[in-house]
């Protein structure tokens, strides 16, 4: 019996140094993140481990996807929002601690094609014939009604009068990335995306850029949540400083806020 209340004992001290203070000190901070944030967010994200021990978790994708799985009880400490709709939306669902909330970011929509596509240059204005461009192709960008870069595309063809002859070719994708792989792909002729998405892919190329007048701005909000830990605060701290500024302008993002130090 000795023996075993010896293997008892020896299990009971794992299983307790398992739970022990010292383990319950290795914070993270989970963030659900604008899709089109990925490559920038990564690259802070980092940083800001490297300079604080603490661990970032990120879950990316639309805007719309998030904010409903915040309202569904998700555990999240941070949304950045690809548009001031679903922050909205979430402060309106009482999801969001509404004072943390800062308009951190400014983005583009641009119209892209795949990097062999012989479309290479398009004067995007009034009246211009997207569905012709298109020809028998499909065009792809986010969800008009929910994904926030197909919100800001439809928005921009309807003033530029060229929404209703290009909607049936659209493929709606589930997120600004999703609707980027399918041109980078060639599944898709053209697509519109943001431009700093355009930038990180490699199979794309930007053929026009769509005036900063046809949509309403671009903006991404960025707040904590009800729920947050306490030092989410240090982390939207970063997210404002001079060391974030920098990598998200070396991605195309323009920076809304005076920096921190």
């Amino acid at each position: 019996m000795s023996r075993l209340a010896g293997i008892v004992a020896a299990f009971v001290i794992l299983f307790g140094a398992a739970h022990s203070p010292a383990a319950a000190q290795d914070k993270t901070l989970t963030v659900f993140a604008a899709a089109s944030m990925k490559n920038a967010l990564d690259d802070i994200d980092a940083a800001y481990t490297a300079k604080t021990g603490v661990k970032v978790t990120v879950s990316y994708a639309a805007s719309s996807a998030l904010a409903k799985q915040i309202e569904q009880g998700a555990p999240a400490d941070v949304f950045i929002s690809a548009d001031t709709d679903w922050m909205d939306y979430a402060i309106g669902k009482n999801n969001i601690n509404e004072p943390t909330r800062v308009n951190l970011l400014g983005n583009s929509i641009v119209l892209i094609a795949p990097k062999d596509s012989k479309i290479d240059h398009v004067d995007i204005g009034q009246g211009f014939d997207l569905a012709k461009l298109a020809g028998d192709g499909k065009i792809a960008t986010g969800d008009v009604k929910a994904v926030p870069v197909g919100k800001y595309a439809k928005a921009a063809l309807e003033k530029l009068d060229a929404w209703q002859a290009a909607e049936p070719k659209f493929a709606m994708a589930e997120s600004v990335r999703a609707a980027l792989t399918l041109v980078a792909r060639g599944e898709a002729v053209l697509g519109i995306v943001y431009s700093t998405d355009a930038k990180v892919e490699p199979g794309v190329k930007i053929v026009g850029t769509f005036p900063a007048d046809s949509h309403p701005a671009i903006i991404y909000p960025v707040a904590a949540t009800t729920t947050a830990k306490p030092e989410t605060s240090d982390y939207l701290a970063f997210l404002r400083s001079t060391a974030a500024k920098t990598i998200l302008e070396k991605y195309g993002f323009k920076f809304l806020v005076s920096p921190s130090t």
